[in-house]
């Protein structure tokens, strides 16, 4: 896999595991999982989480202002062939749930936050890694918070 496939690959999982753009379903889920697992050890510790949020970030981010967009949000969705599904949220919804100032715009500083918080949300044991299990569950708990 070249790396650009493998970059973009990385940020729809954070994507994903953060709640920005749309949810994965199924084996899709499966793969975007594995591929986050950066060790293969069946979890996603903070820092493999933290890499893959911060990739996500810097793709979303296409005139490199350190801040992303709906616009910068939808065009990178788009160049991966990604459309939101029924029920998903829109990408001005997924910035509304980190967007700490309310100006409808994610700051590095507010990703790196949010992500954190979804983070620690998610792993519900406390034990610093997400199972596939507490993903899943994760993923379902955002997309009910519609």
């Amino acid at each position: 896999m070249n790396i650009t496939k493998k970059k973009i690959t990385v940020l729809a999982c954070s994507f994903a595991l953060c709640g920005l753009p749309s949810a994965v379903a199924g084996n899709d889920a499966d793969k975007h999982f594995k591929k986050m697992d950066a060790d293969g050890d069946g979890r996603i510790t903070r820092a493999e989480h933290a890499v893959g949020a911060k990739l996500m970030f810097t793709e979303c981010d296409a005139n490199r202002d350190g801040v992303v967009t709906a616009a910068e949000m939808d065009a990178a969705m788009a160049l991966k062939g990604e459309k939101p599904g029924k029920g998903d949220k829109s990408s001005a919804e997924k910035i509304r749930v980190i967007d700490q100032n309310g100006d409808g715009k994610l700051t590095t500083a507010e990703h790196d936050a949010g992500t954190e918080k979804m983070f620690s949300k998610m792993d519900t044991n406390g034990d610093g890694a997400l199972s596939k299990q507490e993903c899943d569950a994760g993923m379902k708990e955002m997309k009910k918070d519609k």
